[in-house]
């Protein structure tokens, strides 16, 4: 399963609002000027997050966006979900044989674990008590 831009940007979206929870809105513009990304995209992300009610949108001269919820009820599954589609390593597992069909699952599985039990406040908090170095990914 790959995840595109559409999930890795929506979760910095999410990420950054999660770190600013509390604190009242925040503009696209801000998150897209802090991460070099375009505005316009994440303007396009938006909309779905907001319409699965994971953001709501504050009007005004000092508008933004808020989560909608508390960053520990939001888990990266949630937000993958909502832009990806249903979390599956390969289309048409059925028509597999049983021995492949049982390691599609498990990997399917697999993923949706980590996805559904890391929150927005874990990955806010993510190595606040370890050096960077010690939570680096390799393959």
């Amino acid at each position: 399963m790959k995840i595109s831009t559409k999930g890795r940007y929506g979760l910095t979206i999410m990420i950054e609002l999660a770190r600013k929870f509390g604190e009242g809105p925040t503009s696209l513009k801000v998150i897209a000027r802090e991460n070099d990304l375009s505005e316009h995209y994440l303007e396009q992300l938006a909309a779905p997050l907001r319409n699965a009610g994971l953001i709501r949108s504050i009007r005004g001269a000092y508008g933004g966006y808020v989560l909608a919820k508390d960053p520990k009820e939001i888990t990266s599954g949630d937000i993958i979900r909502v832009l990806e589609g249903p979390i599956t390593p390969v289309e048409g597992i059925e028509d597999e044989e049983p021995a492949k069909q049982a390691l599609w699952i498990r990997i399917r599985d697999a993923v949706k674990d980590v996805l559904d039990t890391t929150t927005l406040d874990d990955l806010v908090h993510y190595g606040d008590d370890e050096p960077r170095e010690s939570y680096m990914f390799y393959i």
